[in-house]
C-alpha cells in the first residue's frame, strides 16, 4: 500500500504541490477539459494525446495510476433509451482500448446517477464544517445546494451546480423516472456486460464507485441505491467473474451503509481485501453512520484508521490510499491544506503498520 493523491485537471502547481508532500502516485479526473471531451459525458478519445498527457505526470515524478472514465448519462438512457445507451457503450469499449494504448491500466467510473447526496453542512473543530448527509433533514434545496455532482473532490463546496451534473450526466432525482431495485441493477447490468469484456481485452482494470451514500429502503424520491450496502457491493462483483471487474472502494461510502461502522468496517475491508478485486480506496472516515453522518478529518471519525490499514494488509492488498471528502474551511480555500494534513496522517498510519508508502513505486 502507499499514498496516492486524486486530482482534478491538475496543473504545474498543483502536482509539484503533491511531489513535496512526498506523492509518488495519482488518480487523475479529467472530465470537462479539452484532453478528454469540454463537452463531458462519452465521447472518442485520443491515445496519442493521453500518451503525451501521461508522460507530461510522469515528467513530475509521479506515476498515474489510475484514470476517469466518464459513463455519463448511459445508466440513465439504458432505461430510457436503449439504442442511444449501446452507441455510447460501444464509445467507451473503444475508449477502454485507447487508455491501454496510452499506457493506462486502470480506469475508474462512478454509478451515480443523480449526485453524491448531501443535505447541508454541520460544524467541525476549529470553525470547519462537515459535509454531511442527514436523511430526517432532507429537502430537494439542500439536496440541490450542498451535494457533490459531476465529480466527487471536494476542492470547494461551490464545485457543483446544474453545469457539473449536466457534465457527467447527474440529475436532480425528481427530474428522472423512478429506479426501481431491478432497474437499477438492469442499468449497472447493462454496463457491465458491455464494457468488462473490453477491459479484458486491452489488460485494463475497471474500478467502479459504489453508491454514495446508502439510500432508505424504498429509496429517495423514487430512486433506488442498489449498490449501497455489503450485500449490494458483494453482488455487483458477482456480475462478472473477470479479475479485472473491481471496486474503487469508497470507505466513507461504505462506512455510511452501517449504523455502527467502527464495529463493521474492520471485518468488511478485510472481506473485500482478500477478494483481490479492490483497485483504488478512497481512505476517509466519518462519524455517524446509515442516514445520519457527517465527513470528518481521518483522525476524528468512528472508523478506527490504523485497524482499517492492517485489515487492508490481512486482506492483500497492496494498491494506493487516497485521503477523500476532508471538511471544508473559509481560511483553507480548495482544501489543499486538510488533504496535505490527510496524507500526511495516512502515510503515518503506513509507516506504523511497517508499510513504507514508497515501497510500490
Amino acid at each position: 500500500m502507499y499514498i496516492s493523491e486524486q486530482l482534478l485537471n491538475p496543473d504545474e502547481r498543483r502536482l509539484r504541490l503533491s511531489t513535496q508532500l512526498g506523492v509518488q502516485h495519482v488518480v487523475l479526473d479529467n472530465r470537462g477539459t479539452e484532453l478528454v471531451s469540454a463537452s463531458g459525458g462519452v465521447s472518442e478519445w485520443d491515445a496519442a494525446r493521453l500518451t503525451d498527457y501521461r508522460k507530461w505526470i510522469e515528467g513530475f515524478g509521479l506515476k498515474l495510476d489510475v484514470f476517469a472514465l466518464d459513463v455519463g448519462s448511459i445508466l440513465l438512457d439504458s432505461l430510457t433509451d436503449l439504442e442511444g445507451a449501446r452507441k455510447q457503450r460501444a464509445m467507451l469499449a473503444a475508449n477502454i482500448q485507447k487508455a491501454a494504448d496510452a499506457g493506462i491500466t486502470c480506469l475508474k467510473y462512478n454509478v451515480q446517477m443523480v449526485g453524491i447526496t448531501r443535505t447541508g453542512l454541520k460544524p467541525g473543530r476549529g470553525g470547519a464544517q462537515n459535509s454531511g448527509f442527514v436523511y430526517a433533514e432532507y429537502s430537494p434545496d439542500e439536496d440541490r445546494k450542498h451535494s457533490y455532482w459531476g465529480v466527487g473532490y471536494p476542492s470547494n463546496q461551490e464545485e457543483g451546480g446544474s453545469a457539473s451534473a449536466a457534465l457527467c450526466g447527474q440529475k436532480m432525482a425528481r427530474e428522472v423516472p423512478p429506479v426501481t431495485e431491478q432497474a437499477g441493477w438492469d442499468a449497472i447490468e447493462f454496463l457491465v456486460e458491455g464494457l468488462v469484456p473490453a477491459a479484458d481485452k486491452a489488460g485494463v482494470r475497471l474500478a467502479c464507485h459504489p453508491h454514495d451514500p446508502a439510500y432508505p429502503i424504498g429509496g429517495l424520491n423514487g430512486i433506488e441505491h442498489v449498490v449501497g450496502s455489503a450485500d449490494g457491493l458483494r453482488k455487483f462483483l458477482a456480475l462478472s467473474p473477470s479479475e479485472n471487474h473491481g471496486l474503487n472502494f469508497c470507505q466513507g461510502t461504505v462506512a455510511e451503509m452501517f449504523k455502527e461502522p467502527g464495529k463493521h468496517m474492520i471485518p468488511v475491508i478485510e472481506e473485500f481485501a482478500s477478494t483481490g478485486r479492490i483497485f483504488m480506496v478512497h481512505f476517509r472516515n466519518i462519524r455517524g453512520g446509515y442516514l445520519d453522518f457527517q465527513e470528518v478529518f481521518p483522525d476524528e471519525g468512528d472508523v478506527d484508521m490504523y485497524q482499517a490499514v492492517k485489515a487492508y494488509q490481512r486482506g492483500g492488498y497492496a494498491g494506493p490510499l487516497c485521503p477523500d471528502h476532508v471538511p471544508v474551511s473559509e481560511i483553507d480555500e480548495g482544501r489543499e491544506r486538510f488533504m496535505s494534513f490527510a496524507l500526511g496522517y495516512t502515510r503515518g498510519l503506513l509507516q506504523a503498520a511497517g508499510v513504507w508508502s514508497t515501497s510500490s513505486r
